[in-house]
């Protein structure tokens, strides 16, 4: 920091003296002023307009002497917020030195809540010696055993009693957990359409346009990579759910479940075929609006080709 601070200043007054590179060196040469009889008040004088560099040198050297801040100096809730941008591998280090600031349990429920968003046992009363610190090292130890086998992660949450045996609990955590690998998820909800059921009622797509609405359905649920029965029941949750968020819209429009579900599955088509460099004739508009309205009567001819047009500039639904 000192360095650039010194650099700065340098190239200020060069610059306001209109010294160049070379011009500099050889006004400097042909004023013929040995470097050993430079006294240090020439040193310290300060060029018109630029910057005192003395100044700047001896703050620099006084800087590190005294070293880091202490946060043990400054207000308990400056030093927290110092803290709270640390993650928790940066918070473990902080604590060697600063103890007390930094096992706040304040801090690590932070990062608890950051990370994993809802788990039961934030909403419970505490057991005797419960620990904040200790409960992050719990989660991160379940997600990663959750990444290599769902099952067991998700009874090692329950063991420890972070999560409670509910198709309900276990949804709400996966919905506001970012840590879970997507794949092992997937697999886990393929198999537990329980969770899945309460995982899809989390979702509010009011007023939202369909192919953003199934863009956020598909980034919380994977798709699977091959068309199958797994895909066909996510397209009809999502099209029961995006129904009922956006009833007024159905009846304005004149669409039920089945003629969503038709537009969903049309869309993912849509989006493979302009998305994919394999394709080489793309479909058009045209065509894209004629397929879809026969294979769903009573769509309006705009708003189908509104739905091409979304995938033509923002691109697929279930990447």
């Amino acid at each position: 920091m000192g360095q650039g601070l010194w650099r700065v200043a340098r190239n200020q007054q060069l610059q306001h003296q209109g010294y160049s590179g070379q011009g500099y060196l050889s006004r400097e040469h042909g004023r013929r002023i040995a470097t050993n009889n430079v006294s240090n008040t020439s040193h310290r004088k300060q060029a018109q307009g630029g910057i005192d560099i003395y100044h700047l040198l001896k703050t620099r050297k006084s800087k590190e002497q005294e070293g880091f801040i202490n946060l043990e100096m400054l207000p308990p809730e400056l030093s927290f917020t110092i803290l709270s941008y640390l993650n928790a591998t940066d918070l473990c280090l902080a604590s060697c030195v600063w103890q007390d600031l930094a096992n706040d349990e304040l801090l690590w429920q932070g990062l608890c809540k950051s990370t994993w968003g809802h788990c039961s046992i934030y909403n419970k009363n505490p057991p005797l010696g419960f620990s904040f610190r200790k409960l992050y090292m719990q989660l991160d130890e379940g997600s990663l055993t959750f990444n290599a086998n769902p099952d067991e992660g998700v009874n090692y949450f329950m063991s420890k009693g972070i999560l409670d045996d509910s198709p309900k609990e276990i949804a709400k955590f996966i919905f506001c957990t970012r840590t879970l690998n997507w794949k092992k998820l997937r697999i886990y909800l393929d198999e537990r359409r329980d969770v899945l059921d309460d995982l899809v009622t989390l979702h509010n797509f009011r007023n939202q346009f369909l192919p953003n609405a199934l863009r956020e359905f598909f980034r919380h649920i994977h798709a699977p990579e091959e068309r199958g029965e797994y895909l066909e029941t996510l397209i009809t949750k999502f099209s029961h759910r995006f129904c009922a968020c956006n009833p007024d819209l159905m009846r304005e429009l004149g669409l039920s479940p089945d003629a969503v579900y038709v537009l969903c599955y049309s869309l993912i088509l849509l989006s493979i075929d302009l998305t994919s460099p394999h394709v080489k004739n793309k479909m058009s508009k045209r065509e894209f609006i004629r397929n879809t309205r026969r294979a769903a009567q009573n769509i309006s001819e705009d708003f189908v080709g509104h739905l091409y047009d979304n995938i033509y500039l923002i691109g697929h639904v279930a990447a």
